[in-house]
């Protein structure tokens, strides 16, 4: 997921460069979307795991 908002970041940037604004937006605007959803899914994830793995190893 990240590296698709990376393609879509270069795309956005390429698109604004060459000035099609529009275009530039809305990748840019996806782009930000799944960097968002990727970090959000990330967290998750993590705290996830580090409950699991408490759970699985026990008090010690």
């Amino acid at each position: 997921m990240l590296k698709w908002a990376f393609i879509f970041l270069v795309f956005g940037l390429l698109a604004g460069l060459l000035g099609f604004t529009g275009v530039a937006g809305a990748a840019i605007g996806i782009a930000k979307f799944l960097f968002f959803l990727f970090v959000a899914i990330f967290l998750v994830m993590l705290v996830l795991g580090l409950t699991i793995y408490r759970t699985a190893t026990g008090p010690n």
